[in-house]
């Protein structure tokens, strides 16, 4: 998501998954455990966190970041951008999400024509 609340210099981008976070957690157990069998837990734990964190800034999935970053840039103070990413889609569940006043732009999707068409005048965008 990315928000850019009236006020605020510049938008911020929050993403589901601290990927970095995940990886020195993971990092930190299984450190920790080897550690623990070599008998140096301490040093375990903070070698795996390292490790875990560093392998986490590097993995990247999910939506595009150059995707995200040009969105981002047209954002404008006081409006903000939802991405989904979704394995299947129930429209009826998308539009029920947003309130009847509040309207939005598609810019990209997998969706059929038709799917995007009903997606499209249930956001109240012009085709």
């Amino acid at each position: 998501m990315v928000s850019w609340p009236q006020g605020r210099k510049r938008p911020k981008t929050y993403q589901a998954v601290n990927t970095v976070g995940v990886g020195a957690l993971g990092g930190a157990f299984w450190g920790m455990l080897f550690g623990l069998i070599f008998f140096v837990p301490l040093f375990g734990l903070l070698m795996g966190a390292a490790i875990g964190a560093i392998s986490g800034r590097f993995t990247d999935y999910g939506i595009n970041d150059d995707f995200i970053r040009d969105v981002q840039s047209k954002v404008t103070e006081g409006t903000s951008a939802l991405f989904l990413l979704t394995g299947q889609v129930t429209i009826d569940k998308v539009e029920a999400a947003f309130a009847p006043e509040e309207r939005g732009e598609l810019i990209q999707s997998n969706l059929s024509t038709e799917q995007e068409a009903k997606l499209r005048e249930d956001f109240g965008a012009e085709m």
